[in-house]
C-alpha cells in the first residue's frame, strides 16, 4: 500500500459496526466512517462534541453482516452561557453598519467559556474577512459568530464555503439595531449543515439586554 494511503486511512479510518457487541465511541479528536447494516455514518469527535450522522444509504437490499448504527449528539461542553451572546450583540452593534465576528471557545480543563474577538482584515456593510484568533492552550472553538449589520440573519453561499470543513456551531446576528435582532444558528460538521429551528430563548433575551435606543 502507498505510504500516503496508509496515512490517510490512519487519520480517517473506516470501521465496521459490531453486530453482536458494542462499538466503543470515538473518544479522541478525529473522524471515522462507520459501515452499518442501515448505511454509512460519519462519526466526529472533538473535546466539546461527539456526533454521529448518516451520510449514505444502500441502493440495494444487500445483506450487510454488520450491526445497526444510530445518529447521536453528545454536547460534551454542556449548555452555552447566554451572556456571551449578549457580549457579541454589543460587539455587533458597536461595529454597525459594518459586519464583525467573534469566537465562543471552551476550555475542557477548566470548563470555562469565553468570547474571543477575531482579527478583522476587511469589513463593510456586506462582507467580513478575518484571521482566526489565537487561543489559549487547550481552548477549542464551539461557536463561530458573525453579524450582518442592518441585514437579516441568514447563511450565505460564502458562509457555506467557510463552514464546509469545520466542526462548530455557526451563529449569525442580523438587524442589529432592531429591538429584537434576527438570529440564526446551525451545526456544522465536515460538510453537514443542520439548521437549529429554534434559537434558545435566552439568547434572544441576552441580545436584547444591551438594546440601543
Amino acid at each position: 500500500m502507498h505510504p500516503m494511503d496508509i496515512t490517510l486511512q490512519q487519520s480517517f479510518p473506516t470501521v465496521m459496526v459490531l453486530r453482536f457487541g458494542d462499538l466503543a465511541p470515538l473518544e479522541t479528536t478525529g473522524e471515522r466512517l462507520l459501515i452499518a447494516a442501515n448505511g454509512v455514518f460519519l462519526e466526529v469527535s472533538r473535546p466539546w462534541l461527539r456526533l454521529v450522522r448518516r451520510v449514505a444509504q444502500f441502493d440495494v437490499k444487500t445483506a450487510v453482516p454488520y450491526g445497526v448504527a444510530a445518529e447521536t449528539t453528545d454536547l460534551r461542553c454542556g449548555k452555552l452561557p447566554a451572556y456571551l451572546i449578549g457580549q457579541f450583540a454589543e460587539m455587533a452593534r458597536a461595529a454597525m453598519p459594518n459586519e464583525t465576528g467573534g469566537w465562543i471557545v471552551w476550555n475542557p480543563a477548566t470548563t470555562a467559556f469565553r468570547l474571543v474577538p477575531i482579527t478583522i482584515l476587511s469589513h463593510g456593510h456586506g462582507h467580513l474577512q478575518y484571521d482566526r484568533p489565537a487561543l489559549a492552550d487547550g481552548e477549542v472553538l464551539v461557536v463561530d459568530c458573525h453579524s450582518h449589520g442592518n441585514f437579516p440573519a441568514y447563511f450565505s453561499s460564502t458562509d457555506n464555503e467557510d463552514d464546509q470543513h469545520d466542526v462548530k456551531f455557526s451563529f449569525v446576528m442580523g438587524n442589529c439595531f432592531a429591538a429584537t435582532p434576527s438570529l440564526c444558528l446551525r451545526l456544522c460538521a465536515k460538510g453537514i449543515f443542520e439548521a437549529i429551528d429554534r434559537v434558545p430563548g435566552d439568547w434572544y433575551a441576552a441580545a436584547r439586554a444591551q438594546e440601543v435606543v
